[in-house]
């Protein structure tokens, strides 16, 4: 069986790497064949530059690029209080603003890859801030307070908002000048904006108490719009009409979508026809290091793809050829389409935000759920790491055993289990 289309090579992006009977060639992309020297590995979050080992190619981490810290009001109630209404009592207050926490477009936060990103936000800024899904809007929006003097307050709950933007940082190949190479995180493809927010505060606030400048407790009695005849009015003990101020500021506080990259946010997309593809001449094994199993596509388009044993009954199913091959910063990104059942390697559009969502085989298209980004170790070793172009999680598995799914993990496998080798065939 010989695979169709169109063939071309591309610069020295990839080598053509040809097999005997007796031994194992060398893989494709300028890798040789010894294995590579390991690096040491960090013990704290690692940036761009440091230093990573070939175990570490199939993993990603993320790293803040900007942070932002702002107090917010997300709950507000204007209260008048006279000589004989002093002392404890219960105010419901209303909602200004509703913060829901968030990495990119996805509010699950469920993946290792989006908790890690709150955990490097809270570590960075030495606040304690919530790293798993939460809102403030499921809040309840009573205070109670101890008012000690008569006056107008402002009964508020509040936090600090903190948002910001993030990167990736995936191991790869580096040429430090001549024929020296090391390994290093560099900054990948696939980023986005995260909300999150600290502990809530609640308290009582008049607009003649001295409070600390940008504090919660500032901004709540910001919202009081001291100025105003409204602020200076006598009332009657309790509830007290929002002033002007008050709910234009509410409605400018609620939150937009935040930002992301469709890395962070999937869309399902709709079937296309057959896409041509121009292909590397070699076709290749994705293979455990040292080991007999590799990656496996499957004859039933509702299976997915699994480690298997390469024997004489494999049918072409472990072999797989790169496609429509561009590089950008020394990062490879293909198709990789399968020899034997003629499909390209996808996540599917349903699972596409999923954790743990299986690879698998479709008629290949026009379409980045089919597309993968390569990091390669220094030449002289063929192991790589396979990340997603569109989801942004590198792929794996859980166990070593035939068959085992190939699945996608938001931050790689920390236990080198998601770093392959590549063998020509």
């Amino acid at each position: 069986m010989r695979p169709t289309g169109p063939v071309s090579r591309i610069g020295t992006s990839l080598m053509a790497v040809t097999a005997t009977a007796t031994a194992v060639a060398v893989t494709a992309m300028g890798l040789a064949a010894s294995p590579a020297a390991a690096a040491p590995t960090a013990t704290t979050a690692p940036r761009p530059g440091d230093t990573c080992t070939a175990a570490d190619l199939g993993t990603r981490h993320p790293y803040l690029r900007t942070t932002e810290v702002s107090p917010a009001i997300t709950h507000f109630k204007g209260w008048y209080v006279t000589e004989g209404t002093t002392g404890s009592q219960t105010v419901s207050t209303s909602t200004e603003t509703t913060i829901s926490v968030s990495v990119g477009l996805d509010s699950k936060i469920e993946s290792s890859f989006a908790v890690e990103t709150l955990g490097t936000v809270g570590a960075s800024l030495g606040l304690s801030v919530k790293a798993e899904y939460s809102s403030t809007g499921s809040v309840s929006n009573s205070v109670t307070w101890n008012f000690g003097q008569p006056g107008y307050y402002g009964v508020y709950k509040g936090t600090r908002k903190v948002t910001g933007t993030y990167g990736s940082l995936n191991c790869n190949r580096v040429q430090q000048g001549g024929d020296s190479w090391a390994l290093k995180w560099i900054e990948g493809p696939g980023g986005g904006s995260f909300t999150t927010f600290t502990t809530l505060e609640e308290g009582a606030v008049r607009c003649q108490d001295d409070v600390p400048a940008g504090s919660v407790v500032a901004k709540a009695q910001d919202l009081l719009d001291c100025g105003s005849a409204a602020a200076k009015a006598e009332y009657p003990a309790g509830e007290v009409a929002p002033t002007a101020k008050q709910g234009r500021d509410g409605l400018a506080q609620r939150p937009a979508l935040t930002g992301g990259t469709p890395a962070e946010r999937p869309e399902a997309t709709g079937p296309s026809a057959q896409a041509a593809l121009t292909c590397e001449p070699g076709a290749y094994k994705i293979a455990v290091p040292g080991t007999p199993l590799s990656w496996g596509a499957p004859l039933l388009a509702a299976d997915g793809v699994r480690l298997r044993p390469s024997t004489i009954f494999s049918a072409h199913l472990d072999n797989w050829r790169l496609c429509n091959v561009t590089e950008n910063n020394g990062v490879l990104e293909a198709s990789l389409w399968n020899w034997g059942n003629g499909g390209c390697a996808t996540i599917a559009a349903p699972d596409a935000a999923t954790e743990r969502a299986v690879l698998m085989t479709v008629t290949c298209a026009e379409d980045d759920l089919q597309r993968f980004h390569v990091y390669r170790d220094v030449p002289g070793s063929s192991k790589i790491g396979v990340q997603s172009k569109y989801t942004g999680s590198m792929m794996g598995h859980d166990r070593y055993a035939d068959g085992e799914f190939i699945r996608q993990y938001s931050s790689g496998r920390q236990d080198g289990t998601g770093t392959y080798t590549l063998i020509g065939v």
